[in-house]
């Protein structure tokens, strides 16, 4: 090729002689034709090279199975292949063209040898951008940080592209290079800080897989409620569920705390965890005549009588008193309140009945009994969830007045009007 070369660009300078032109105006003259040439030859083999590889790409990809020479098609990657193909050209006719001109051939060989370094690592971030792609739409992969890893190997890779770029520009040999960045290593430690902390955090995401693209998190202290979308180096993007866009730092993940419902979406239903306050000044034992009534109750009629018995069969056989209902053994309106709302939510639905159900009683308030609700809901999706949540307190909150139970409410202040 060299050979070839020479000849090209060495046969001017003679002729130029031949005509009878001097040396020096013979010498800038075939300067002048030799870099046209080089320039035209350098475009010609481009537009070749560009047909050549997104001509045989493009029909590889239509005989092949795999997607992935697809994605090197969308990602550029044989354009950008077909920039490098004439530059090497160029780099290896400079020498030629500026052979008795030292010094701009040194100039432009280093030009031309940057270039080359930098399309280079162009080439490979966009064929490791079609791996990414690739690897997105397959199942195993497309809830992987694989952002993060190839922003990392780019970063080492463009830092030895800056090492080699530096010591081609200014003649410093590689193994300098390395001692002079290693003693600037506070300085580039301070540069990319941010960067150094999403890495570390990307890999404890990925390890602890505390979090996958497509989990819905919640993080209050960056206002995030949403599907995470992207997880790269330094940031990690959530798709709120108004389709606003959070952007958060990697390595909040990691410091600070949020939460991820992966579980619950992968759980067999979702947790209804809320509860009234009972006014507890409406809580009394019930009567004879209460039970009778409260009998109509078709889901806590059995129930009741049979507690009705086993109650007063305890009190005749410890000869209990009943003229006043504080003695032995009673039921309270609440007690029955409860058992009835667990009987509502097991013939409820909506419900998981094999998950955790229960009306639980908690520690008194000043502003009442919370009376709670803890169950599951089968449907998981969110409007749903709520359609479900909210019938059965509206159910519980009309049924509170058929035992004699009042919800608790602050007094509304009235304005005194003179």
């Amino acid at each position: 090729m060299l050979k070839s070369l020479d000849k090209i660009f060495n046969f001017l300078y003679p002729l130029f002689r031949d005509w009878g032109m001097s040396r020096n105006f013979a010498s800038y003259i075939s300067l002048i034709f030799n870099i046209a040439i080089m320039v035209a030859l350098a475009y010609a083999i481009y537009y070749f090279a560009k047909f050549v590889l997104v001509t045989l790409t493009a029909i590889f990809a239509q005989k092949t199975k795999t997607k992935f020479d697809d994605y090197l098609i969308h990602n550029k990657t044989t354009k950008y292949t077909a920039y490098l193909i004439p530059f090497f050209f160029i780099y290896k006719a400079v020498p030629i063209i500026l052979d008795k001109y030292e010094y701009w051939e040194l100039v432009f060989g280093k030009i031309v040898g940057v270039y080359i370094v930098l399309i280079s690592l162009w080439i490979i971030r966009t064929i490791f951008n079609a791996l990414r792609d690739y690897l997105k739409q397959k199942a195993e992969y497309s809830d992987k940080p694989i952002d993060s890893f190839i922003q990392v190997i780019m970063i080492v890779l463009w830092i030895f592209g800056i090492a080699i770029i530096i010591s081609t520009l200014f003649g410093i040999k590689k193994g300098e290079l390395l001692t002079i960045l290693g003693t600037l290593s506070a300085i580039i430690i301070l540069i990319f800080r941010d960067t150094i902390l999403g890495f570390v955090s990307s890999v404890q995401v990925a390890i602890n897989d505390m979090v996958r693209i497509g989990d819905w998190i919640t993080m209050d202290k960056f206002g995030a409620d949403g599907d995470v979308i992207e997880i790269n180096l330094t940031t990690v993007k959530v798709r709120n569920f108004d389709n606003t866009i959070t952007t958060i730092p990697t390595y909040a993940l990691s410091s600070d705390s949020f939460q991820n419902w992966r579980g619950m979406q992968k759980s067999d239903g979702r947790r209804i965890k809320r509860h009234v306050l009972i006014k507890s000044s409406s809580i009394r034992f019930l009567y004879p005549e209460d039970l009778e009534q409260m009998k109509k109750v078709q889901l806590i009629s059995a129930y009741i009588e049979s507690r009705q018995q086993e109650i007063e069969k305890y009190n005749i056989n410890n000869g209990i008193d009943k003229t006043l209902a504080l003695n032995g053994r009673n039921m309270t309106n609440l007690g029955l309140f409860r058992k009835y709302i667990i009987q509502y939510l097991v013939n409820y639905p909506g419900l998981n009945k094999d998950m955790h159900m229960m009306c639980r009683q908690l520690q008194s308030t000043a502003h009442g009994v919370p009376l709670e609700i803890y169950a599951f809901s089968s449907d998981k999706r969110w409007a749903n969830y709520e359609y479900i949540m909210a019938d059965i307190f509206d159910h519980i909150m009309a049924s509170v007045q058929y035992f004699d139970l009042e919800i608790f409410e602050l007094p509304s202040k009235m304005g005194h009007v003179e």
